[in-house]
């Protein structure tokens, strides 16, 4: 039975941007920073901008659950990889420490972490990720980000855009492609087997 979407939603305040590059943020001081404020969402850019990440709405932390639920069923079925939800952040081979709304990596490269690396921000970009902007997302700043991660690793990045129904699928040497509106997409080649109801993001 079709789950009916949540039908309010507070858009949250956009993300705040610090520059703290002067200032030398250290690997140590980032984790502490973290430890710390364990209430917000942290991201560091390759630039040296610290990024304090809003929270999202009812819609969207709706969307995001539903999102991560269904990578996360998929990987377990296929057992190539793991999945990881939005709360997960990774230092790209930029120095940029970003966490996806979703993602997914094979297990041999998890497996080439040591333990030390697996219990900290690791240092890999995910083989798969997905952004799902809340309203308060500047859409062009996520299109940054998703050429961030291609350009760092990732094999396949979908931009869901709920607002105007859009997908817009990222692939290491290829210009991005924009799907309107599509009932289902599909995660073939790095994915097997997956793919993703949209109107359940919608």
């Amino acid at each position: 039975m079709a789950q009916t979407p949540i039908a309010v939603d507070k858009t949250a305040p956009a993300e705040f941007v610090l520059n703290v590059q002067s200032v030398g943020l250290t690997e140590e001081q980032f984790l502490r920073l973290c430890r710390d404020n364990p209430e917000i969402n942290f991201e560091l850019s390759a630039e040296g901008e610290l990024i304090i990440m809003p929270p999202t709405g009812m819609i969207t932390g709706n969307r995001n659950s539903r999102l991560t639920r269904r990578v996360d069923e998929w990987a377990e079925k296929d057992g190539t990889g793991v999945a990881f939800d939005s709360s997960t952040l990774f230092t790209l081979p930029n120095g940029a420490k970003r966490s996806p709304d979703a993602s997914w990596i094979k297990r041999e490269r998890l497996e080439a972490l040591s333990e030390e690396e697996k219990q900290g921000f690791a240092p890999i970009c995910p083989d798969f990720v997905v952004e799902l902007p809340s309203p308060s997302d500047h859409l062009s700043t996520l299109q940054k980000k998703m050429d961030e991660y291609i350009e760092n690793g990732a094999r396949l990045g979908w931009l869901l855009d709920p607002i105007d129904r859009r997908v817009h699928i990222y692939r290491p040497g290829h210009e991005p492609e924009i799907l309107d509106d599509p009932e289902t997409i599909s995660g073939e080649p790095v994915l097997t087997g997956f793919v993703l109801n949209l109107r359940e993001m919608w």
